[in-house]
């Protein structure tokens, strides 16, 4: 009987140790995440501030920017749609389709009859760039963040965040768009 009362108090010691180290466990891990969560939030946030050459309290859409990091350095690949590869318009259509969840498919220069045309003085975070690199017909795109900076798909160094004033840019820039709503 001793030996049984025995057996029985270690069981019920060995439950209520094992409720408790799980209980302790889950708790620090939910707090690793959010400490984890917020400094990644913190890191996207430095980065892309220096990126593009503003104060950190200028980068408000952490989606927009993590989405960015995400995919920034992916290769470009003609008819791509994925992180092994992806053209211009297919990234544009990504993110507008992860952040903004609009819907947008097709061509820049499609993308563009799907626009209503934008200024660059009145450039808003998001609007869309199109660019004439292959003669007169518009046959690039890059999404506009700010401060001038814009992100893209490139033939050569894929998703990256390059200035509307370098010569490249400048010479071939078209037209700004925003989606007609």
């Amino acid at each position: 009987m001793c030996t049984l009362k025995r057996t029985f108090q270690f069981i019920c010691v060995s439950i209520l140790l094992s409720t408790a180290v799980s209980t302790s466990s889950c708790r620090t891990s939910k707090e690793t995440t959010t400490n984890t969560s917020v400094s990644k939030s913190e890191k996207v946030i430095g980065k892309y501030a220096t990126l593009l050459n503003v104060d950190k309290s200028k980068i408000e859409n952490i989606k927009l920017y993590s989405f960015i990091d995400e995919w920034y350095g992916v290769p470009y690949k003609y008819g791509g749609k994925n992180k092994s590869g992806i053209d211009c318009s297919n990234f544009t259509a990504t993110l507008y389709s992860s952040i903004y969840k609009k819907s947008i498919s097709g061509s820049s220069s499609s993308i563009f009859e799907q626009c209503k045309t934008v200024s660059k003085s009145n450039l808003e975070e998001g609007d869309l760039l199109f660019f004439k690199i292959d003669g007169d017909k518009i046959s690039h795109i890059g999404v506009y963040l700010q401060n001038n900076k814009f992100v893209h798909a490139t033939t050569k160094k894929g998703v990256m965040i390059d200035d509307l004033d370098e010569a490249y840019y400048k010479k071939y820039y078209y037209k700004a768009g925003r989606l007609k709503q």
